[in-house]
């Protein structure tokens, strides 16, 4: 459940530090790319110790490990875009979600 807690933390990070500056379009690029580096350092922080830990104690495989940070970073990418960008979650966008959930169905269903 760490490794969870750890993904899901670092995708907040992550997506402030890539679409936060969206809202500001007054300031330099200059400016947001390095208040953007500023903030992903601590989703670095996050992700590796997430993708060690959930590797290292046999939890999860590679694969296993970057379908479920997709779905993470799908789901607070999608809130943060309603909640902070005002964007609307259209029903080509629920769709898209669907698929990639069907992604991990397959990728922790056991086929022998």
């Amino acid at each position: 459940m760490s490794t969870i807690f750890l993904l899901l933390a670092s995708n907040i990070f992550m997506t402030i530090a890539w679409y936060g500056h969206l809202r500001f379009k007054e300031v330099p690029l200059w400016k947001t790319v390095l208040l953007s580096w500023g903030i992903a350092f601590f989703e670095y922080c996050l992700m590796v110790p997430a993708n060690r830990l959930g590797y290292m104690s046999g939890t999860f495989t590679a694969s296993q490990l970057k379908i479920v940070q997709e779905v993470i970073t799908l789901v607070v990418f999608a809130a943060f875009s309603v909640l902070y960008l005002k964007e609307e979650i259209k029903w080509n966008y629920l769709v898209s979600f669907a698929f990639v959930l069907g992604a991990v169905f397959f990728a922790f269903k056991k086929f022998d």
